[in-house]
């Protein structure tokens, strides 16, 4: 079972960081004047995102238990 939810949060997390540097490209070229803002938040999401799946798990595991 806890394979299973690894999977399915792993290809969670990769379409939701692919589809966020998705609309950060368009977004930049939609208004490049905010494009620096987008792109430093795609980097922190890069970084957050990651974390919050592993904590989850952790947190899934010790209340499995």
């Amino acid at each position: 079972m806890l394979d299973k939810m690894k999977r399915i949060l792993a290809l969670a997390s990769a379409v939701l960081l692919a589809g966020l540097y998705l609309i950060t490209l368009i977004l930049a070229f939609a208004d490049p004047t905010a494009s620096k803002d987008w792109l430093k938040a795609s980097v922190v999401c890069t970084v957050v995102i990651p974390i919050f799946l592993y904590a989850y798990l952790l947190i899934y595991r010790y209340l499995k238990k």
